[in-house]
């Protein structure tokens, strides 16, 4: 293990860059649009335009991929997404933030499938399962980080843009001079949302709800906590513990999914996301540290529904399907997040700031009625067909889900 990490530290650096830099960067333009006055629907729109190119990354990268290489692909996008990035600093525009965000959705989409190919080749079926590991660690923290890098120089000025655009140029280095061959690369197959939902309604649901719920949360977050006159160490610091809650709670959620039956897990986990965006309602213009609480429960529960969800699908098919509907549940959240931060913003622009939460608390509150209708309907998959929970991060491409299956596959072989 210590010779497959100590190889694949350009991996790691190049992902820890990417994440730092995006981190900031999301943070960032929310704060900045409300420092240039931009109205709270114009915001919302411009967040939901990255979200778009992420899905159209996630279709058509793979297939340029498979045209140029990794290499080319790689440094084409990381380029195109420190160029993108300086844009945004250099023309505090509306308009011109819209496309450019499209751009940089569909850089960093491919960006992820690049790494994580490469993730794939490096593990063994030794270390696969802590390989992942330690890439959703390193995902997670480089996250968390960007949030305080926030308050190093002021949101007005251009230098955390420049800062943002070093910091995801960086990662194109290790990663363009490494020596290790570039692997071997299929475009995944898919299934159809159709077929998904007839095996698994309320994972397929649940998979579009955290996609939009999520993107909701980390888009406008920092909009609506700017606006109520939090200052820009109050706005980092609940990112950071938000993004902190969702490493932390991943183990414990995936023990109980593993233990008990998905749908109850599901559900309570979605009522409690729900009853954690109430209290941050109630904390934010209160007490801060209950505020902070409050997003590190957040994070915890509401970063857990997507590996829910995935897994409770997962129990409806047969193992040759699961990496063909990991794509097609990619391509669903990625869908569903496009629309998160127009909804919330909309809803914020006619009936005031109070309604993120608010309107957050009925969107994770649908997941409970939804499964509770479910299992009026259907009997549970009893324990011990359950598969194996897997933490995912809701933006992975399904090369994510390949490693976790080949990594359960060999425990399998070795204890057999």
């Amino acid at each position: 293990m210590r010779t497959t990490l100590l190889s694949s530290w350009p991996l790691f650096f190049g992902l820890a860059m990417i994440m730092i830099g995006n981190g900031l960067q999301g943070t960032l333009l929310g704060v900045r649009a409300t420092i240039e006055d931009f109205s709270t629907i114009t915001t919302g729109v411009i967040m939901s335009l990255y979200y778009a190119g992420f899905l159209a990354g996630s279709w058509l990268v793979p297939k340029l991929i498979q045209e140029v290489g990794h290499i080319r692909v790689f440094a084409a996008l990381a380029s195109l997404a420190s160029t993108t990035v300086l844009l945004h600093g250099i023309f505090p525009d509306p308009v011109i933030w819209g496309g450019v965000r499209i751009f940089t959705g569909f850089s960093y989409a491919g960006l992820y499938i690049v790494i994580e190919s490469w993730l794939n080749q490096a593990a063994t079926n030794k270390n696969r399962g802590q390989m992942l590991a330690i890439y959703m660690i390193v995902l997670y923290a480089g996250m968390a980080l960007g949030q305080f890098l926030l308050n190093i120089a002021s949101p007005e000025g251009v230098e955390l843009f420049v800062l943002t655009s070093v910091l995801v140029s960086l990662a194109l280095l290790p990663i363009s001079l490494s020596s290790r061959p570039a692997p071997a690369f299929e475009a995944p197959e898919t299934v159809s949302v159709k077929k998904l939902y007839k095996s698994s309604p309320l994972g397929l649901f649940g998979v579009a709800i955290t996609g939009f719920s999520a993107s909701a949360l980390f888009s406008i977050a920092a909009v609506h906590m700017a606006s109520i006159g939090m200052s820009i160490g109050q706005i980092s610091t609940f990112m950071a513990v938000f993004i902190l809650g969702g490493v932390l709670f991943q183990v414990p959620v995936g023990w109980c999914s593993d233990n008990f039956d998905r749908r109850k897990v599901l559900i309570i986990v979605s009522g409690l996301s729900s009853f954690f965006c109430l209290c941050a309602l109630i904390s934010e213009n209160n007490n801060f540290y209950l505020l902070l609480l409050s997003a590190l429960f957040l994070g915890g529960t509401s970063l857990s529904i997507y590996a829910l969800a995935l897994a409770h699908t997962n129990d409806h098919l047969q193992s040759s399907q699961i990496i063909a509907a990991s794509a097609t549940m990619t391509l669903v959240s990625g869908l569903a997040s496009v629309f998160g931060p127009l909804a919330v913003t909309a809803m914020m622009g006619l009936f005031g700031q109070n309604m993120f939460f608010i309107f957050l608390t009925c969107v994770y509150a649908t997941v409970v009625v939804f499964g509770l209708v479910r299992m009026r309907v259907r009997d549970a998959v009893p324990l011990e067909d359950q598969g194996d929970h897997v933490a995912m991060y809701q933006r992975s491409s399904p090369i994510v889900m390949q490693i976790a299956e080949e990594s359960s596959e060999t425990l399998k072989q070795m204890k057999d």
